[in-house]
């Protein structure tokens, strides 16, 4: 709001800057609690030490790649992302389509297309386009996750059976019979081990069990497999983890240009969606926490996407698997308690240790325990909560075509698949519109169901005309949208019936937008609108109670969805207000409305009179003085806005209290002494110490020979004076005067003409104080 803005263009550029519109405002630093990044950061290793070997042995690709990426994910990927809390690496959502490039170009190419596809996502970072990934449907997301936990549970099963997978979900179910009739007891009995223990484990009972708990369930499951092998001499294929000095880095791609094209456009799709999604779950995870040192920043998501790529460069490039945000281990960080990226990065740290110190433990672990592990996870991923939420918004056809193409055809083809079959159901649901025609006691009703576009308009005609020339009738609209055409229909058909002698009545959601004002509910006849209701607002014949109730029931269907997202936005982080705006409490006044600012913008007291009782006044206000206080003090805000406004009640009844009024002092009642705060404004103005009131020269042009402010009568003189004369018992109060010193507060005057409906500022104009207006092309910025 122009009103209220910093003095000069420098400061406002400054306030700016440290607090961008629409984005959270910079936190100051704290002490990062460095006990809570370390624990966390051995939470999150010990998940992902046996998560990362068990997503290499899934994909074919060699055990030692699953470790080059979670290393680098944590390093690279932990200190470039713009997801502080997000932890990065093998992810099992890239299973099947790192498989399905190994099996096709082998590994060095595979690794290769890596490289491109990181690449990719830093173009993307750098075009900003990282939102526009969250414009997918989320029953494709669920459903591409869904099918690929299928294929990898298939594929893992046959190594817990002690077998080979095959290359397809198809083949895999084949096989399985022959594999069954040929299983393998030993690995069969790791595996269930392993499956047992990821089961039981988080239930374990009691005090003990609490404790127990807090030792991740995968390291317990794994280790549980491993000791038992070993301790009874199972024969069992192991992990092998080669040397380093072998271990095979990325070379120049080979194959069709248009299938490394392909690979590279689906490796980078999976990637980049899980982070993004990834990320907006850990910022929910991170905000659900108590305490404001316990709730990061919010992730920015063009960095956490350069991030995401910089860590596939890095990572293909060293030999490793893609990488992406990982949920399992995001959500550990986060439970672990971490505040900052620290734990992300020593996380990659702990990787790098393991990989080159505990090689002979690495390689004593089965290769069943970690297909068991990694075929929960698989299990995992077909969540019962994301079918019922699909479910409920009745996308289960979009979900199910995304699963199923995924797990016949791949990744790339399924997604495009569910993309497909979400925009028909968008496009079927746009244009299914019910209308129908009935007659009930002479009234005929014409009800349409479901959006009104252009291609309802026949249907509609038809219905209308079932209404006879001259007849009643009655208009039901029950749908969100209309367009131009449907509207011209309805329009023009509502001018003749009515010139014919017929009636008609609009009702519905969709009436009062642009063809007329819905009835309220109650009977009243209000017709007032969210945000109009300052307009002809005069509804006489109702009760109170249910106008309320009315205005409430608008308020959450037309409001609240626009509103919700800041609202809950502010509800997480608190509220940051720049400015106080100290106004009276006349309902004429609507702040919102003539500052053009909106939820958690101002801080607003009201009272009657627009007062400030002076700090050291016997019989002083403390509501008043606590408000600015806890402003100053506790909210930091940078400007006090004092607004006064014409035809004030209280300005009249002081008026009438001066001498020569004939009304006599003020009562001895709660409002006369209150109205006593204002006793110093009315000796300003008998002293003729008042500003005066000059028009912005767009609304009221002077003539060549005017130069004096426009005359003003005596009750608006002495709203003028009295906002001056409270900017000075503003100053009084300690909080405000060392603020003012210390040049991190301004004061501004303000005044606010109800009947024209103009602002006006408080400047300095030749030598003295004056309220000008302020124009509609003008940004006035004027310290008092």
């Amino acid at each position: 709001m122009s009103s209220c803005a910093p003095t000069s263009t420098t400061d406002a550029a400054r306030t700016e800057r440290s607090h961008p519109p629409h984005s959270p405002p910079r936190r100051t630093r704290r002490p990062r609690p460095a006990g809570a990044d370390l624990s966390a950061a051995v939470a999150v290793f010990l998940i992902a030490l046996p998560l990362s070997l068990g997503i290499a042995l899934a994909t074919g690709a060699p055990l030692q790649a699953g470790l080059v990426a979670a290393a680098v994910g944590g390093l690279v990927a932990g200190r470039l992302g713009g997801c502080p809390l997000q932890v990065s690496g093998p992810a099992a959502g890239l299973t099947v389509v790192t498989a399905d490039l190994i099996h096709r170009y082998g590994w060095r190419t595979t690794c290769a297309i890596t490289v491109l596809a990181g690449l990719a996502q830093l173009l993307l970072g750098c075009l900003r386009v990282a939102r526009g990934a969250l414009a997918v449907s989320p029953a494709v997301v669920h459903g591409m996750l869904a099918g690929i936990g299928v294929t990898i549970a298939v594929a893992q099963l046959h190594i817990v059976l002690g077998g080979n997978p095959q290359s397809s979900v198809t083949a895999n179910l084949r096989a399985l019979p022959a594999q069954l009739a040929s299983l393998d007891p030993a690995a069969l009995a790791a595996g269930a081990l392993t499956l047992a223990l990821l089961l039981l484990w988080p239930r374990l009972p009691g005090r003990p069990g609490l404790l127990l708990r807090r030792v991740p369930a995968a390291l317990v499951a794994v280790a549980g497999a491993t000791a038992v092998a070993s301790l009874a001499g199972l024969a069992l294929p192991r992990v092998d983890l080669p040397s380093w000095s072998s271990h095979a880095l990325a070379g120049l791609p080979q194959g069709p240009v248009l299938g490394l094209a392909a690979a590279v456009l689906s490796t980078t799709l999976v990637c980049s969606v899980q982070s993004l999604l990834g990320a907006v779950a850990v910022d929910k995870l991170a905000a659900g926490r108590p305490g404001p040192a316990a709730r990061p920043a919010r992730s920015n998501l063009d960095r956490e996407l350069l991030g995401q790529g910089a860590a596939n460069v890095v990572s293909g490039a060293l030999g490793g698997l893609p990488v992406a945000g990982v949920a399992v281990r995001s959500t550990a960080n986060v439970r672990a308690g971490a505040v900052s990226r620290n734990s992300t990065m020593l996380h990659g740290v702990l990787v790098v240790v393991a990989a080159l110190l505990m090689v002979p433990i690495l390689e004593r672990i089965p290769l069943a325990s970690l297909a068991a592990l990694v075929m929960a996870v698989g299990i995992q991923m077909v969540s019962l909560h994301h079918i019922r939420t699909v479910t409920r918004h009745r996308e289960v056809l979009v979900y199910a075509a995304t699963t199923l193409g995924v797990v016949a055809l791949g990744v790339l083809q399924g997604v495009a698949i569910g993309i497909a079959v979400a925009v028909a159901v968008a496009l079927h649901r746009l244009a299914r519109t019910r209308i129908t025609h009935d007659e009930r006691e002479g009234v005929h009703h014409v009800r349409v169901r479901g959006q009104l576009t252009f291609l309802a308009v026949p249907r509609l005609s038809r219905a209308l005309h079932l209404v006879p020339h001259g007849a009643d009738s009655v208009v039901e609209l029950d749908g969100s949208f209309m367009d131009h055409a449907a509207y011209e229909s309805l329009q023009d058909w509502q001018r003749t019936h009515t010139a014919q002698g017929g009636s008609v009545k609009l009702t519905g959601r969709r009436a009062g937008v642009r063809i007329a004002e819905p009835a309220a509910p109650d009977g009243t006849g209000c017709r007032c609108r969210p945000w109009t209701p300052w307009r002809n607002h005069q509804c006489e014949g109702g009760p109170r109670t249910p106008r309320l109730a009315h205005g409430l029931s608008t308020f959450q269907r037309a409001t609240a969805p626009h509103v919700r997202e800041e609202l809950a936005r502010l509800a997480r982080e608190g509220q940051r207000p720049s400015q106080l705006f100290l106004t009276c409490a006349d309902s004429r006044l609507v702040t919102s409305m003539i500052t053009a600012s909106g939820p958690g913008d101002l801080f607003v007291v009201r009272n009657v009179g627009n007062l400030v009782p002076p700090p050291d006044e016997e019989g002083g206000d403390d509501s008043v003085a606590a408000a600015i206080e806890y402003a100053v003090e506790v909210l930091g805000v940078r400007s006090i806005t004092v607004c006064g406004h014409s035809g004030c009640g209280a300005m009249q009844a002081l008026l009438g209290s001066g001498p020569g009024h004939g009304a006599g002092p003020l009562p001895r009642t709660p409002l006369g002494r209150w109205l006593r705060h204002g006793l110093p404004s009315l000796e300003r103005t008998a002293r003729g110490d008042g500003p005066g009131l000059r028009p912005a020269e767009e609304i009221a042009p002077r003539a060549a020979d005017e130069t004096d402010p426009r005359p003003v009568d005596e009750a608006e003189r002495l709203c003028l004076a009295n906002v001056v004369q409270q900017l000075e018992h503003l100053r009084a109060h300690g909080c405000v005067d060392r603020a003012l010193r210390a040049g991190l507060l301004e004061l501004h005057g303000m005044y606010f003409h109800v009947g024209e409906a103009q602002a006006y500022l408080l400047a300095e104009a030749d030598g003295e104080m004056v309220f000008t207006g302020v124009a509609a092309t003008e940004d006035r910025r004027t310290n008092v």
